[in-house]
């Protein structure tokens, strides 16, 4: 059973809380850690597709290495256009501690400056970067990951809720 009093500090004070609150001892769900530079184009689109289309069934974090003030509002805009408000969101960076936390990273953009450690499984999504495109030109990019997340979620066996 999900442990309820983790997910509500992840939701307040984010990953890194509930990366140290213990909660996935008896949590069977995998986490899912979406990492890019500046945490304001695909990994926050990768992150409300996950959890759109993933539910309870998975846990989703996302982070940059140098996280912006704010995320690409064309990616809100292309986003809501799914029916997925990611407006709420904010950058974020990520920590060793998150990383660790994590059965799945998602690295996407970041090369050698995302982090590793061995017995984690990586995937590396090369996807174009979001930042100064039109909205015309964000939609293949977020149909992409729709795609790619819709894949991983079949790979860890949850169920798409959409």
């Amino acid at each position: 059973m999900p442990d309820r009093a983790s997910e509500a500090v992840s939701a307040q004070q984010g990953p890194t809380a509930q990366a140290r609150g213990g909660g996935r001892a008896d949590d069977d769900r995998p986490t899912v850690l979406f990492l890019c530079v500046h945490n304001a184009g695909r990994s926050q689109m990768a992150l409300g597709f996950l959890t759109h289309l993933g539910g309870d069934g998975v846990i989703g974090w996302s982070g940059g290495r140098e996280p912006a003030a704010e995320i690409n509002p064309t990616v809100v805009a292309a986003m809501a256009e799914r029916g997925i408000d990611i407006s709420r969101e904010h950058p974020k960076p990520w920590t060793d501690e998150v990383v660790r936390a994590a059965d799945v990273v998602v690295t996407m953009g970041c090369g050698d400056a995302c982090p590793f450690f061995p017995g984690k499984r990586y995937l590396d999504w090369q996807l174009d970067d979001p930042a100064g495109r039109t909205i015309d030109e964000v939609r293949p990019i977020r149909d992409e990951i729709e795609r790619r997340v819709r894949e991983l979620l079949a790979e860890l066996n949850v169920p798409v809720k959409h």
